[in-house]
């Protein structure tokens, strides 16, 4: 593709809306190519072209169902567009066959109930109530990730040509403080407040950083977005460098994430070809280089200052705060850092509008949350969700309830260091606020589902034992502190407690909370704390030698 201007994003826009061509889509995010989805991708191309079919057989990332996986969508003209889950090789010619040229959906293989539930935001403007509304994830599965046009079809790059003709810097942090987003990361700090202290404070070079270090067990939210619509997280990367004034940015990914790692930098060279990265962007004054930074699995490098370190070619360690890196991050300069799925959040917004984005969720969490739905359900995946939904919404019409037999006993928020929240909250709304009320956290998006099976001590152990491998082993409280507590857990756990051990660990949480220096070691004891308040009974019985692992 050569360098486009402003008026040529219309153009391909417009070509795209005017195309009727039929299509299949394939699913080929890890999840997808880890059921065999590539074997189902090459059937479907062998079969149209032996039957010299003329449509489009496209990759996309993952739609979010990954229980399903391998998921193939067929819209062919004619016939009610459906999507196909547990598809195999061998089923393709059924499809080609019956779908495609004799048009009869193929109802067997059929998945209407995870289609019904899904709404994005390219269709429609409003979320509807009890089901996904999909702003970050918008693309994932929609559209071919490494396909710079289709990713400008869907609307992209519509908000950074407003950006560039029609606001200044300021103007777009405005806009974004008037949205409301939060950063999605975990902290929940506003977006735009961030924006404009790293554009206010003093330095001759800024940077803009993409944090995509995710570590919480069962979490893949970032992966997905970064996989399924790379070209939406590199366009809220160049606004963002916009509003703050910065010409470098840096993408921090997992190594273990090698296919959002190719595609990220797949997408990149695109973007460089196409004049959207680089020197005069669009035909403007703005020049942005980015690159990617590869992170090598330690999770307290999610920890902001943590990960400026590791940028730097240093040990991944966290430092005080302050001065925060909005004032001195990286090689000492201004330094803005979002995570992924706040970054995929901006295209929309500055392309919608502010109050759009505000009018979806609560007045407190606008907008949406992607959650990696995992444990105990019949339906695991990725899920998008008004701010506001309650969790029970979450776990049993969108995840479908508990596996046959049995009962939920939990949900954990939050990742490692969530709290664990009891079945009978589960009408609580997801926001910030009533999370933390109940003494877990919106984190990054994990969210991990027990029943009744589970042990609620082991699931405890589990997760600090997590926590205390993960330490970065700088400040004493969360060294010390965490294994302090992993060796009474473990005590318990065998059912070789005392009644002391429970004061010990709310002694021993108490002073991580306060003393510890970073995110990790302030939050680890979460899961400690939440389960001896809603499940006081286990520990008990932990204590009079009658827990049994589960």
């Amino acid at each position: 593709m050569t360098k486009l201007q402003k008026e040529d994003l219309e153009g391909i826009l417009q070509r795209r809306r005017e195309s009727r061509r039929d299509w299949i889509a394939v699913g080929m995010g890890s999840c997808g190519l880890a059921a065999g989805a590539d074997a189902v991708f090459t059937a479907l191309t062998e079969g149209a072209r032996e039957r010299g079919l003329e449509i489009d057989i496209r990759k996309t990332g993952c739609l979010g169902a990954c229980h399903a996986e391998p998921l193939v969508e067929v819209c062919v003209d004619g016939v009610p567009k459906t999507l196909y889950g547990h598809v195999s090789a061998e089923w393709v010619d059924l499809i080609l066959d019956s779908h495609v040229l004799l048009k009869r959906v193929v109802t067997r293989l059929a998945v209407p109930e995870i289609a019904e539930r899904l709404t994005s935001c390219n269709d429609r403007d409003e979320p509807d109530p009890g089901r996904q509304y999909k702003i970050v994830t918008r693309n994932c599965g929609a559209i071919d990730p490494e396909s710079l046009e289709e990713y400008i079809a869907s609307g992209g790059y519509q908000a950074l040509r407003r950006c560039l003709s029609d606001l200044s810097p300021d103007e777009v942090i405005q806009e974004v403080e008037t949205s409301g987003l939060r950063g999605r990361g975990g902290a929940g700090f506003p977006t735009g407040l961030k924006w404009r202290l790293t554009r206010e404070a003093e330095g001759a070079e800024k940077f803009v950083v993409c944090n995509g270090d995710e570590g919480d067990p069962g979490a893949y939210m970032d992966r997905s977005v970064l996989e399924g619509d790379p070209f939406s997280v590199i366009e809220g990367m160049t606004i963002a460098a916009y509003a703050i004034g910065a010409s470098e940015g840096f993408l921090y990914i997992r190594a273990e994430y090698p296919l959002a790692v190719a595609r990220i930098e797949a997408a990149i060279r695109s973007a460089k070809l196409a004049g959207l990265l680089g020197r005069n962007i669009l035909g403007s004054d703005f020049s942005l280089n980015l690159e990617v930074r590869l992170g090598a699995g330690a999770f307290v490098c999610g920890e902001e200052t943590a990960l400026i370190a590791s940028i730097e070619g240093k040990r991944g360690t966290p430092r005080p705060r302050p001065p925060y890196p909005s004032v001195s991050g990286l090689w000492g300069g201004p330094t803005c850092i979002n995570n992924v799925e706040t970054l995929a959040n901006l295209p929309p917004i500055l392309a919608k509008g502010a109050d759009w984005f505000r009018s979806i969720g609560t007045e407190k969490s606008p907008g949406t949350k992607v959650f990696a739905l995992t444990g105990k359900v019949r339906r695991p995946g990725l899920v998008e969700i008004p701010m506001g939904t309650p969790l029970r919404t979450v776990v049993e019409e969108i995840g479908g309830g508990p596996l046959p037999g049995r009962r939920i006993k939990a949900v954990q928020t939050g990742g490692p260091s969530g709290g664990v929240i009891p079945a009978h909250l589960l009408d609580t709304p997801v926001t910030y606020e009533d999370l933390a009320e109940l003494g877990s956290m919106m984190g990054s998006g994990g969210m991990i589902v027990m029943d009744d099976q589970d042990s609620i001590v082991d699931i405890t152990r589990f997760y600090l034992g997590f926590c205390v491998e993960e330490s970065c082993g700088k400040c004493a409280p969360c060294r010390i502190g965490g294994r302090q507590m992993l060796t009474i857990l473990e005590r318990l756990s065998e059912g070789r407690g005392t009644p002391e051990d429970l004061e010990q660990l709310r002694q021993i949480s108490k002073t991580m909370k306060a003393a510890s220096l970073c995110g990790l070691g302030k939050s680890a004891p979460n899961p400690v704390l939440s389960t001896l308040r809603y499940f006081p009974e286990e520990y008990e019985r932990a204590i009079s030698g009658a827990h049994t692992k589960a």
